[in-house]
């Protein structure tokens, strides 16, 4: 067997949403260096504008913006066509687009729990819901292909302050394993995988060992960082560590892996 090939997406085309910025930009830019074509979407014009034109000049004529709002399935329709259309298929979706607003339980109102319920998980559900229309046999792209969608270590553990987005990563794990075993059953080609990062510095990261300290959880900023390196015992992740694992799942090495979560946070789950 090649298994330098098996690890390459040449000719493949994917969908990375809310891929503008942090975690999101770093998978476009590894799907682009191997090989894929990739349609970054996102609510945020101008850093999508620009981390596609930044890319842009690595893989001309293979990445291009669309804004997307992925709680809304209209976008999701015409961000689906605009990619049949521009680059002529699709292989892979990579759902990333998602929040994380913490609050305490006795604290955390209604309106802040739905909108993390409705990027996170409506937002995942119509991804999975639109790429399985296109990616099936008799779709418009109709080759089969791979759903990746970014869960997290809150999807397997508890989080103090993380209520809401603990449920709506529960959600994506449980909704993603579902979904492929539909899509083995029904003889789709279609894997389906999640992803499961523990903390990563991003600004989401790093703004959440500061909330620690705000909700009262740690007296100051070096305690809670001292605390988030503890229990990652190989460190905290960088981007690029989940690029990497959405490499993976996204090529041809990935063949025999469908509904699998591929927990990936320097040992956090294993203590």
């Amino acid at each position: 067997m090649d298994y330098t090939k098996a690890t390459r997406l040449d000719g493949k085309v994917a969908v990375v949403t809310g891929g503008a910025r942090g975690i999101g930009a770093e998978i476009a830019d590894a799907l682009l260096q191997m090989g894929a074509s990739v349609m970054i979407t996102d609510i945020l014009d101008q850093a999508g504008t620009a981390t596609a034109a930044t890319l842009a000049e690595k893989a001309p004529g293979r990445v291009e913006f669309r804004r997307h709002d992925v709680t809304l399935e209209p976008d999701w329709e015409e961000a689906v066509a605009a990619t049949l259309k521009r680059f002529g298929g699709l292989d892979v979706l990579v759902n990333n687009a998602g929040i994380l607003i913490p609050a305490l339980f006795a604290d955390c109102e209604l309106d802040v729990f739905r909108r993390q319920i409705a990027i996170n998980v409506d937002g995942v559900f119509l991804g999975m819901k639109h790429a399985i229309r296109a990616m099936r046999p008799g779709g418009p792209a109709g080759k089969g292909g791979a759903i990746v969608s970014l869960s997290s270590t809150s999807g397997v553990v508890g989080t103090p302050l993380l209520g809401a987005y603990c449920a709506s990563k529960g959600a994506v794990r449980g909704m993603s394993k579902a979904a492929a075993i539909e899509c083995a059953r029904l003889g789709y080609g279609i894997r389906v995988n999640t992803i499961h990062p523990g903390l990563v510095t991003t600004d989401m990261g790093l703004d959440l060992i500061k909330d620690f300290v705000k909700m009262g959880l740690a007296p100051d900023e070096a305690a809670a960082t001292a605390f988030a390196e503890s229990v990652h015992p190989i460190g905290l992740g960088r981007p690029s560590d989940v690029a990497k694992a959405v490499l993976y799942l996204a090529s041809d090495a990935a063949r025999w892996t469908t509904g699998a979560e591929l927990v990936i946070d320097g040992g956090q789950t294993a203590m």
